[in-house]
């Protein structure tokens, strides 16, 4: 049986979230727009595969602008507005995730 992207995204998001719990005791488990993600204490850090944006990350305005502008990420708007901090990174690609969620820890934590 094939895993459907949705699911595969899924999986490696919570594979890298729980690699990083093991590094970092502040980030848990949540809840964001009915679904689960991932934040640091009680900041939101990251969710997965909303309506299949693949990794969505919070980052500083000029980190998203910067993905968006290079093609790596796209803009991330649920319900037509624009989240000038999040970012959605519709590849899967666990070093680039990896990556992000640290430079979303270190953004939301600060």
């Amino acid at each position: 049986m094939s895993v459907n992207k949705h699911e595969a995204d899924s999986e490696l998001f919570w594979e890298l979230v729980s690699e990083l719990q093991a590094e970092d005791q502040r980030v848990v488990e949540g809840t964001i727009m009915g679904g689960a993600c991932a934040r640091v204490n009680d900041e939101f850090l990251a969710l997965v595969d909303y309506k299949g944006s693949g990794l969505v990350v919070k980052l500083p305005r000029e980190r998203v602008a910067e993905l968006v502008a290079d093609g790596t990420g796209n803009p991330f708007g649920p319900a037509g507005k624009i989240f000038k901090e999040w970012v959605s990174v519709p590849t899967a690609d666990a070093k680039l995730w990896k990556a992000l969620l640290r430079e979303g820890i270190q953004f939301v934590s600060s």
